[in-house]
């Protein structure tokens, strides 16, 4: 017969998960003001609020956490992780930072002023979030395709060239600092980038003489997306197309706590040294020493070794075969959600889920409640909440994609988990009818409110 499909990898070590009732979840997501942020840790049975941090490290990982050294300055930790950041991206220049918000915190305070434009595709929460900071516009320019869910696109984190060719023809080049390529691209649903496009873009922002910048959080489940998808790159390893991707690009952000696996830390990635240098002046203002940016020793030992644990084949086959194999039970359900599956997480079709229910009462957010009171899974809203409100009017943002994101944590789960994540939403789908009010904000940030948004029901 033939063999199945297996991890490529083996438990070492195992946490126990506390499985609560129906009416302590109605207890505490009240208590929690309907975010589910505010839920504590041990209130969750199968936690997918976010990949990022919450993934296993391997016993090479721990074994580096052993080695790492706590120097301020020049520790050998720093020249391992350059070393690695290096040979991976080929980038020569960088700069640790704490988280990857941190490193977009750094870069944009070197890049972005008050009145320049930022195009992207679909921006996430926190990269909008420092645009907006910086009285600075971000101007989504994916395709259009990402914004039908039940379209089979292979590349639905692609940006659009003609937009993005009206950005810059209808604005100045100075006030267009930089173009951000997201890999794989969040908002939209894990959605990858092609070679073709990424090369389309670079070739475009040369011609007006404009930085591309990548947020390269997700950048190997990119490349295996590349290798899987493109025919040019069938027969290239994950690295090899990683390396060409970056040599498009002149910086790049990092939140580590994705594909470099690790619970802390960031980077940035620089082509030239005068952007490093300038740069670094606010690295060393927000972060610290240019050697350890807000990171310890031993964590930027364990980085080094997840950044080659992040790019091995194998692995990035189990992690994405995981996550297709919960889309997969949901979508044979009939259950609506962004496809192809991403490369992190499901995205679930809030508004075709829930066809009926008001935008005004967040849909998404009320799936992600209704979720959460089912089987004590927790998911987070992609949608109005996290849009947050227009900088200028105040009114609230409608986005073309409404989604309860089920974030899966590398190397945490087993496919038991994935079943029962199904079985729960497949429960609420089944009674999606009886779903009949939403929920109003009661108390809410002047940005990146869906952190600490408190609500009440729809009376």
């Amino acid at each position: 017969m033939q063999l199945p499909f297996a991890e490529s990898y083996k438990i070492k070590m195992v946490e126990s998960i506390h499985r609560s009732n129906r009416n302590e979840r109605e207890k505490w997501i009240k208590e929690a003001r309907y975010n589910l942020f505010n839920l504590r840790s041990e209130q969750v049975f199968v936690d997918l609020l976010t990949d990022s941090g919450t993934g296993a490290m391997s016993d090479r990982q721990w074994s580096e956490m052993m080695l790492g050294d706590e120097s301020y300055a020049g520790a050998s930790s720093y020249y391992k992780l350059k070393n690695a950041i290096a040979d991976i991206t080929g980038f020569e220049f960088f700069l640790p930072t704490h988280q990857g918000r941190a490193a977009e915190n750094v870069l944009f305070s070197a890049m972005i002023k008050e009145g320049d434009i930022v195009p992207g595709n679909s921006h996430f929460d926190t990269t909008k979030g420092h645009i907006e900071f910086r009285k600075a516009i971000a101007v989504d320019c994916t395709i259009d395709e990402a914004f039908d869910t039940t379209l089979d696109h292979p590349f639905k984190g692609n940006i659009d060239i003609e937009k993005l060719e009206n950005v810059f023809i209808n604005n100045s080049g100075h006030k267009i600092p930089m173009v951000i390529i997201t890999i794989t691209c969040n908002t939209s649903g894990g959605q990858p980038v092609s070679m073709q496009n990424i090369q389309q873009v670079s070739q475009l922002s040369q011609k007006y003489g404009v930085k591309v910048i990548f947020d390269g959080a997700r950048f190997a489940e990119n490349a295996y997306f590349i290798k899987k998808r493109e025919p040019a790159y069938a027969d290239k390893t994950i690295r090899e197309i990683v390396r060409e991707m970056f040599s498009y690009s002149d910086a790049m952000t990092m939140s580590s706590k994705k594909d470099a696996i690790v619970n802390m830390g960031g980077f940035i990635g620089f082509r030239e040294e005068e952007l490093f240098n300038k740069a670094s002046v606010f690295n060393i203002m927000f972060e610290g020493f240019i050697t350890y940016g807000g990171m310890s020793g031993r964590d930027m030992n364990a980085l080094a070794q997840g950044l080659y644990e992040g790019t091995d084949f194998d692995y990035l086959e189990t992690r994405i075969s995981q996550v297709e194999y919960l889309g997969k039970m949901l979508k044979d359900a009939g259950v609506p959600a962004q496809f192809p599956f991403g490369g992190h997480a499901i995205f679930v079709d809030a508004k075709r889920f829930l066809p009926d229910l008001p935008k005004e009462q967040y849909i998404a957010q009320t799936l992600a409640v209704e979720l959460y009171l089912e089987g004590g899974v927790r998911g987070v809203e992609i949608g109005t909440i996290m849009a947050d409100r227009d900088p200028i009017t105040r009114e609230n943002r409608y986005p073309n994609l409404e989604m309860v994101r089920l974030a899966i944590p590398r190397r945490t789960y087993t496919n038991n988990h994935m079943e029962y994540v199904a079985a729960s939403l497949i429960n609420v789908f089944e009674r999606r009818s009886g779903i009949k009010t939403g929920y109003c904000i009661v108390k809410e940030a002047p940005i990146l409110r869906h952190f600490t948004v408190e609500l009440e029901k729809v009376k």
